[in-house]
């Protein structure tokens, strides 16, 4: 039930479903011509005022500016937790390779962490709302890679069923207990720090925070 909620809310912001739900109302109503075409302005608008450069950027940095960095050089964590949203699951399901998409700063900066000696080990979250039997899930297919980029297999652990941040959250938990680490680093893009730390927060953790992936420009 949270998983569909959570995939809902999602969905129900976006701009685009608005746009659609305007016109579906429109067509609805196409017997009140005024209505009709109220409606129809009204959805074109909606496009229209989102696909704005001001517009979009000014959302963006309201976004971002609730993602506070807590990250303390000074420091060497237990882990490295990097949440899943950065594989193109279609297009390396075409490729047969790991193919990232505008958030790979998430591991690039998680390896990065590691090879700087900033943490002791990384745990990689996440998987896919409807797994495919046979093919690997997101954590999984990093895993493989950061293997390939000189990580030890043993330094990584592996969450490869978490289907949105909350599941990240309790799923970490669970390894953070079973192998024994107590600092840890949380690592996401900036715009989805404060709902990731929040939901950690929810299930009892107080872990660190880096951003990345910032996309507001100007």
């Amino acid at each position: 039930m949270f998983l569909a909620l959570s995939k809902t809310l999602d969905l129900a912001v976006a701009p685009l479903t608005w746009a659609l739900a305007l016109l579906l109302c429109a067509t609805l109503l196409h017997r009140r011509a005024r209505v009709a075409w109220t409606l129809g302005l009204a959805a074109v608008g909606v496009l229209v005022v989102f696909s704005l450069a001001p517009v979009a950027n000014g959302l963006q940095r309201r976004v971002e500016a609730g993602a506070e960095r807590t990250f303390r050089p000074d420091v060497v964590y237990d882990a490295a937790v990097v949440l899943s949203g950065q594989v193109d699951e279609a297009a390396s399901r075409a490729s047969g390779e790991l193919e990232l998409d505008a958030a790979a700063d998430r591991v690039v900066r998680g390896l990065e962490l590691w090879r700087a000696g900033r943490v002791r080990r990384l745990v990689l979250s996440g998987g896919p709302p409807a797994p495919v039997p046979g093919e690997p899930s997101e954590a999984e297919r990093l895993r493989d890679a950061l293997v390939r980029w000189g990580v030890p297999a043993a330094t990584i652990l592996v969450d490869p069923q978490s289907r949105n941040t909350r599941e990240n959250a309790i799923a970490t938990g669970r390894l953070a207990s079973e192998h024994g680490l107590h600092s840890l680093l949380l690592v996401t893009s900036a715009a989805h720090a404060p709902r990731a730390l929040g939901c950690f927060h929810a299930v009892g953790h107080t872990p660190d925070v880096l951003p990345v992936d910032r996309q507001h420009v100007g």
